[in-house]
């Protein structure tokens, strides 16, 4: 498991594999300390989280130049993480006990409820584009509701994995009850089989949701998968063409594009498409691609060289079947995993710009004759987990959004997670739901509690 610089390609560190009897130990280890967690007041918990949203909070640069480092995050948009990932542990702290109390029902019965109680210990598989928020948001309310965890984090982010167990324990929590697994993606499965895991949640591409849920349902394991996304950013006739290029640079291309829920699919009906790309075109040509580090770098890296090459792939195929680039569609010279940032315009179905997600910093654009039509595009898409429309008329945005088949739909702003609203999608991109009161209930039992 190998940390490498995405802004120069150099080797940060390496770590090895854990073998089956260090894991056979780590588990044995989780579940011995489930019972006594489970013991634990919503107090005690809440305690906990708060201690691990100051500490975050008192080292919020130390742990975002990590970030950077590791997987190219522009150092800004890193301190960012990590104070949400503060605020999530803040939310969870003061909400969890009210989001699991018990729930009066009235029955036949001199007295029933409704109790959620937790499951077990729970397997994280998350991905790298946001090494710590992606964790955080399962973890605070996983360990609130009184769950154990054990993490499986991407194999270019050892030191982001490590690190989040280091500030749990520094906070106060037991140490086995989080757990970082140093394994690599091949034994996965057998943990998953194990009796001592009893639910899995995956952050990742639709490829792998398959693998895990095929997995979970061999042995009953409860799932909850948030899985990629193809998002449609429309743009209507009466939008401010100004305020909707800056929010497509903004959706489109923090974190190098490299984000579920980034704008990807641009749907422009035709009476301002060609204005809107104008003007969207001279934002994305004032960005300025270096070290994520510096203050002046205003677009980061791509994570991997990997992930580079398959992205120009994915262009050139689309060029060669019809799309025309507008604007960069290449990776730029020099050392790192740097590449432009790119307008590809005249896309149309049957090409891998339409079908498949785009996971780096480049627009997809689709025309649409209208308002119908755009609906009807935006729509058209096995992907399903955000969406964001941009009119003048926030009534005919809100009518538009309810009909986008969309986990989260926003009107006049960018898809974001929010720690206070539900968060997943639907289609391919998933099912169950992270955060907000849906989140820390998908990894309970919800117990029929009947008393004569």
């Amino acid at each position: 498991m190998q940390s490498i610089n995405p802004a120069n390609g150099e080797k940060i560190n390496e770590f090895p594999a854990w073998d089956e009897a260090t894991l056979a130990r780590a588990l044995a280890a989780t579940a011995a300390a489930t019972a006594r967690w489970q013991a634990t007041s919503f107090a005690q918990r809440a305690e906990i989280l708060r201690a691990a949203a100051a500490e975050l909070r008192a080292n919020n640069e130390r742990y975002a130049r990590l970030i950077t480092l590791e997987m190219g995050k522009l150092l800004r948009e890193a301190k960012g993480e990590i104070e949400k990932c503060a605020l999530g542990c803040d939310f969870y702290a003061e909400n969890a006990e009210a989001f699991l109390r018990d729930e009066p029902v009235a029955t036949d019965a001199a007295k029933s409820y409704v109790a959620y109680q937790p499951l077990g210990t729970v397997l994280a598989i998350m991905p790298w584009n946001f090494p710590f928020w992606q964790v955080f948001r399962f973890a605070a309310p996983a360990l609130m509701a009184g769950n154990t965890a054990v993490l499986k984090h991407a194999s270019n982010v050892p030191q982001c994995a490590l690190a989040i167990e280091e500030i749990f324990h520094k906070a106060g929590l037991p140490k086995d009850v989080f757990r970082t697994l140093l394994i690599t993606s091949k034994q996965v499965e057998r943990v998953i089989a194990d009796r001592r895991i009893h639910a899995v949640t995956l952050t990742g591409s639709d490829i792998a949701g398959r693998q895990v849920a095929r997995a979970a349902g061999a042995h009953l394991k409860k799932c909850v998968l948030e899985l990629g996304g193809s998002d449609a950013f429309v743009v209507l006739d009466d939008a401010d063409l100004d305020v909707a290029a800056a929010g497509g640079c903004l959706g489109r291309m923090q974190n190098a594009g490299q984000s579920c829920i980034a704008a990807k699919r641009f749907v422009l009906v035709d009476a301002i498409a060609d204005e809107f790309l104008r003007r969207f075109r001279k934002v994305l040509e004032a960005l300025r691609p270096g070290d994520p580090t510096k203050e002046e770098t205003t677009l980061a890296p791509m994570a991997r060289a990997d992930l580079r090459a398959e992205l120009h792939e994915q262009i050139e195929e689309s060029i060669a079947a019809g799309a025309r680039p507008l604007l960069g569609c290449k990776p730029l010279p020099g050392t790192g995993f740097h590449y432009a940032a790119s307008i590809l315009d005249n896309v149309q179905p049957g090409m891998r710009a339409y079908e498949d997600e785009f996971f780096g910093p480049v627009a997809i654009v689709i025309r649409a004759h209208d308002e119908a039509d755009a609906l009807r595009v935006a729509n058209d898409s096995r992907f399903g987990l955000g969406a964001s429309v941009w009119t003048g008329n926030s009534a005919r945005g809100e009518n538009f959004a309810r009909q986008l088949q969309a986990g989260a739909c926003f009107v006049n702003g960018i898809v974001k997670s929010d720690p206070r609203l539900p968060f997943g999608g639907v289609k391919d991109s998933g099912y169950g739901r992270e955060l907000s009161v849906h989140g820390i209930r998908e990894f309970v039992n919800i117990k029929t509690m009947w008393i004569k």
